[in-house]
């Protein structure tokens, strides 16, 4: 299916603008930029909304573990299935450098998801996994992921958005096979050069 609703989760303010947590707000933004789109404050779907042509972006203004609030009424309101969405996030299930899309399937404790499912009523939108590694203890999971990025691990998250651009076209046309063969060949982890990355 033909994605109409291109959404990143975050958190809203300057204070969180370069955490981690914010990743998946880094690459609509870019992706905004790339295609020369400027984002619009709508107060009535707590939300930063940009279109493209017929598809729509959106940035919710709030607060991650609130993401549904805006996602949902806004996907609702224009008719939008689940399977048409795209959702950007971080994704702490991967090294940073890693990326993938991935169609459906769980939620993996990840706030921002969570509460699009629950306010949506469905969990089968599709999604852009950012990794940005896992600090290897529960307790320091918040500090990791509103923590500032360091500058290496910012760089290879770039290089991981710019590879998401390349293959965005595809994912768009629902050709999520193709976008996903595109994508996942490619590996940026430190120390892996651009090799082709192992089945995930």
């Amino acid at each position: 299916m033909k994605i109409s609703l291109f959404a990143a989760v975050g958190n809203p303010g300057a204070e969180y603008r370069d955490t981690l947590h914010n990743a998946g707000v880094w690459l609509l933004e870019r992706v905004a930029s790339t295609w020369g789109v400027t984002f619009r404050e709508e107060k009535k779907w707590q939300a930063r909304i940009a279109t493209a042509g017929d598809l729509k972006l959106l940035i919710p203004t709030t607060f991650m573990n609130h993401s549904g609030r805006a996602i949902a009424p806004f996907a609702r309101y224009f008719s939008i299935e689940p399977e048409a969405m795209l959702i950007a996030h971080d994704e702490l299930d991967l090294e940073v450098g890693t990326v993938r899309f991935k169609q459906g399937g769980g939620l993996a404790g990840h706030n921002g998801l969570r509460s699009i499912a629950a306010e949506y009523g469905a969990q089968s939108f599709n999604r852009v996994r950012i990794g940005v590694g896992h600090p290897g203890q529960k307790d320091r999971v918040t500090g990791h992921l509103l923590g500032r990025s360091s500058q290496t691990d910012r760089e290879v998250i770039e290089r991981c958005i710019a590879a998401v651009e390349e293959a965005l076209p595809l994912a768009l046309a629902g050709e999520w096979q193709k976008a996903m063969n595109q994508l996942h060949n490619q590996d940026f982890r430190p120390g892996q050069g651009h090799a082709p990355a192992p089945d995930a």
